[in-house]
């Protein structure tokens, strides 16, 4: 199986910046996306941003210009900066990864979350 554990969030005035992280670990036989979901109080759970094993990335309109997502495959991390935040962004955000495992030649697919981290935007 496949652990993920975060870092990186906190309390930030608006225009601040943040950078999240999160390394998986594990038995696996290689990852392929990994990326950001978050979800708000009494809101429902958004993709943030994605990146595939090749560095393809996708975004949320709302955060696009403003965060960044990079990978760093050797180390099975992804890092999600976020620059000029705003209080909407305010949210739990959860890491996640796509894992690929054989275990007696069979084939496992699956996803693993992180624990989450507490981003606030707040003057």
């Amino acid at each position: 199986q496949v652990q993920l554990v975060e870092s990186g969030g906190g309390l930030v005035q608006p225009g601040g910046s943040l950078r999240l992280s999160c390394a998986a670990s594990g038995t696996f036989f290689s990852i392929s996306a990994m990326g950001w979901y978050r979800q708000a109080p009494e809101k429902n759970r958004e993709l943030v941003a994605s990146i595939t094993s090749g560095g393809s990335t996708n975004y949320v309109d709302s955060v696009k210009g403003r965060f960044t997502i990079s990978r760093d495959n050797a180390k099975n991390a992804v890092l999600l900066q976020m620059n000029s935040l705003k209080p909407e962004d305010t949210a739990v955000y959860y890491c996640y990864a796509d894992w690929t495992s054989y275990r007696d030649l069979v084939r496992r697919q699956g996803r693993s979350w992180g624990q989450g981290t507490q981003v606030t935007v707040s003057s």
